[in-house]
């Protein structure tokens, strides 16, 4: 292509990228309803308590010797510190490191788990005014949620993880806001963050470990992309709709639901239908591992079962049921999370999916296997997936009895939401099972009413 074709193409008036830079400028803390600024909180409070307990982790200790420590920014947990983009990618790779973070019904995509480590450490590199980091952490939040509708389920099925594709762009806007960057600026930003976007699901095949490294990359190229674009780097307008844009890219069309991305913005807020997590395992498998526990309270024991049946849908195959007989003995805890048959014997046979459900003695334990290995799925055409999560497992026992227990929604979500009472006591218990004390605990949930009042002070968070 000549430099003559390139000025010559048709280009939009106004580019996508433009319109969430003014919309994201204009959002401002007075706007917010008091529960969006609820549910910011709620996001914070989940997105510590996973911080501490992952800190001790294998993969957060090879991320943190894999950065140089030094520098002004908190991980937290640790009494190291470290530059912002390597914070963020420690604390976003903590983060999501448990599958334990929240989550997007309908993309599906995982928000605070990103957006959180970007702006945290954004704000103490750069001194950011609370009021400002608040409204980045939102419009960050919102946006990403809003991203992962235009083409649902498309970019999962290319081959990528739509947190760390998107991720990078929703962390990108949400530090842009956060430093109060130009519409220029911002747009430049987004189009540098386009470009190190990156993200493939092979994590699958083993367990391996790159997809909790996801979340840390995305909040670290957000910090990343801000500063070059303040700095006038270029990017291209077009990133998200041009004809080698993101969507393109990476979800192998351009055509999609732009719209979505700006409709009733600060009057529709999809964010306040994240989901949070009961259980410490992959999104799809939650319900499961309620009908799993609402079976397990029926009187008979693992050994007493001949078979299992779980109705499932399309767009779950490949990430937890496929190939069958890998997902029936995982190949380690973490590839144990995307199995659905482990989740329904480990919930069933322990009475729990939490933290302690999945490790290396769990994902041995023949009795789990044992029971895992009779559970097989068979797809639902009808099922609602991506607009909803749903569970189902039949049991057939030995002497002919048959057991079953379906559920419509994702226990956390929109549907049946966990109380703030109950986010704190899973804050608690995760933090519990990091080595905080329960003073600490009890320290950070008295600060969170005033946590974005003033400039930001993470030091507390440390260690």
């Amino acid at each position: 292509m000549t430099d003559k074709t390139m000025s010559t193409a048709k280009l939009p008036e106004i580019a996508i990228a433009e319109k969430l830079a003014a919309q994201t400028a204009a959002l401002t803390v007075e706007q917010l309803p008091d529960g969006v600024r609820a549910r910011a909180e709620e996001l914070l409070i989940d997105v510590v308590g996973l911080c501490v307990a992952a800190r001790g982790t294998d993969y957060v200790k090879a991320v943190v010797a894999g950065v140089d420590a030094g520098g002004p920014c908190t991980a937290i947990g640790h009494a190291q510190t470290f530059s912002a983009e390597s914070a963020a990618l420690i604390n976003g790779t903590a983060t999501h490191g448990e599958d334990f973070d929240d989550t997007f019904e309908g993309g599906p995509v995982h928000s605070s788990t990103v957006i959180g480590p970007a702006v945290l450490a954004a704000a103490e590199r750069f001194g950011c005014d609370g009021r400002d980091v608040l409204a980045g952490f939102v419009a960050g939040v919102e946006t990403l949620c809003r991203m992962s509708m235009v083409i649902p389920k498309a970019i999962h099925k290319s081959g990528f993880h739509p947190t760390a594709v998107l991720g990078a762009m929703g962390a990108t806007l949400a530090v842009a806001r956060a430093m109060k960057l130009t519409q220029r600026q911002t747009v430049d930003a987004l189009g540098i963050a386009g470009s190190m976007a990156s993200g493939i699901i092979e994590y699958l095949a083993e367990g391996a470990w790159t997809k909790r490294l996801h979340a840390g990359w995305s909040a670290q190229v957000g910090i990343q992309a801000a500063r070059l674009g303040q700095q006038g780097f270029l990017g291209p307008r077009t990133v998200f709709e041009g004809t080698h844009g993101l969507y393109y890219a990476f979800a192998r069309s351009a055509a999609g639901d732009y719209d979505v991305l700006t409709r009733d913005f600060g009057r529709d807020w999809y964010m306040s239908r994240i989901t949070f997590k009961p259980y410490a395992t992959g999104t799809m498998n939650q319900p499961y591992v309620d009908c799993a526990l609402r079976l397990a309270k029926q009187g008979f024991a693992a050994e007493d079962v001949a078979d299992v049946l779980c109705e499932t849908a399309e767009g779950y195959v490949h990430r937890l049921w496929d190939p069958l007989p890998a997902k029936q003995r995982p190949a380690n805890d973490y590839a144990a999370k995307f199995s659905a048959p482990f989740n329904v014997a480990v919930a069933f046979v322990t009475g729990g999916a939490g933290l302690a459900a999945f490790t290396e003695k769990t994902v041995r334990d023949e009795r789990i296997l044992a029971l895992a290995g009779k559970v097989k799925y068979v797809v639902d055409p009808d099922n609602p997936y991506p607009k909803a999560y749903t569970g189902h497992v039949r049991m057939t026992l030995k002497d002919g009895r048959v057991f079953e227990e379906r559920q419509p929604h994702i226990r956390g979500g929109a549907q049946e939401p966990l109380s703030r009472a109950e986010i704190e006591d899973k804050f608690r218990r995760n933090a519990l099972f990091g080595g905080w004390n329960p003073q600490q605990c009890d320290r950070f949930l008295k600060s969170v009413p005033g946590f974005f009042a003033g400039r930001l002070d993470l030091t507390a968070l440390r260690g």
